[in-house]
């Protein structure tokens, strides 16, 4: 589904969810036929703010790259664009809830990354083609497209700093599982994860997505009962800061593409607070028991 500069549109736009999946056919979702483009620009309403932030241009210019840059490994692509593209749409997290600004770019906008980035390669078992879930148009923010990258780099970068988000995009099991969590809209807690997960990735672990997916789920359950914010008090962000960071979008370069872009200046983490769940993080890690693989053929490492 390649994208001709006269098929996407100049703003964006928010397309309700509930006529965007009446595009997603079968041969949509297999990259066998074309979205109607016009349908779905009249199905999507305007945006009422003439600020540059909400130019596709910038948009475009960051999936085209980053297909460019990624086409041997998909995935990688994540850690890439994750930063990039949260600091190219500055959003408000209320803007970003809005399910209908991810509805238009994957529709409207790059419906071509879309499928490169999720369509599952060769053929299902019974000879038909792949086609990819509709989820990665039209779903929740930890499985949208557009939205898990924006979510992402927000729930983990500290303030300003993306490195952290980086880290956290640069493992599927990271993304998939831990941004599905309440618990990491507490900043420590989201800090402190990626600090486990580097941990184990320099320290050489073996099933490093199991290790990952048991961690999330022993931090989700013991957070019904510890309170992580009591454990690990949090300055509240700076909004004044997030306010004057989307107010200069209008004056802000292009992001950079060789290293990591600045987000807004609006608070970093406690280092004690996160220091201090890193290590409950820590025990947690080494004591969570794993999936047992071995009922699907798989053997433990």
């Amino acid at each position: 589904m390649n994208r001709t500069h006269a098929d996407v549109p100049t703003r964006l736009a928010l397309l309700p969810g509930e006529r965007a999946t009446g595009f997603l056919t079968h041969g949509v979702r297999a990259g066998q036929e074309v979205l109607p483009h016009v349908a779905i620009l009249r199905a999507s309403k305007p945006i009422q703010d003439d600020s540059v932030r909400w130019n596709v241009d910038p948009v475009r210019e960051l999936v085209e790259e980053a297909m460019y840059r990624f086409d041997a490994v998909r995935t990688d692509a994540d850690a890439w664009l994750a930063p990039r593209l949260h600091a190219t749409l500055r959003l408000t997290r209320a803007e970003a809830a809005d399910a209908g600004l991810w509805n238009f770019l994957a529709l409207a906008v790059a419906p071509d990354f879309v499928l490169w980035r999720h369509l599952p390669r060769g053929t299902a078992d019974d000879g038909a083609p792949g086609k990819i879930n509709s989820a990665r148009f039209v779903g929740p923010h930890y499985s949208q497209a557009f939205a898990r990258l924006w979510w992402s780099a927000e729930m983990f970068r500290d303030g300003p700093d993306y490195t952290s988000a980086e880290i956290a995009c640069g493992n599927q099991d990271m993304i998939n599982t831990a941004l599905r969590l309440a618990a990491i809209d507490h900043k420590p807690t989201a800090l402190a994860l990626v600090s486990v997960l580097k941990k184990l990735a320099e320290g050489g672990a073996t099933r490093l997505g199991d290790r990952v997916n048991a961690l999330c789920t022993a931090v989700n359950v013991a957070g019904s009962t510890l309170m992580y914010e009591v454990i690990a008090p949090d300055d509240p962000p700076r909004h004044d800061a997030l306010t004057e960071w989307i107010s200069d979008a209008d004056s802000a370069p292009a992001v950079p593409w060789e290293r990591l872009p600045e987000g807004p200046d609006d608070g970093t983490a406690r280092r004690s607070s996160c220091e201090a769940l890193s290590r409950m993080f820590e025990r947690f890690a080494a004591e969570a028991p794993l999936r047992d693989r071995t009922r699907f053929g798989a053997v433990h490492d």
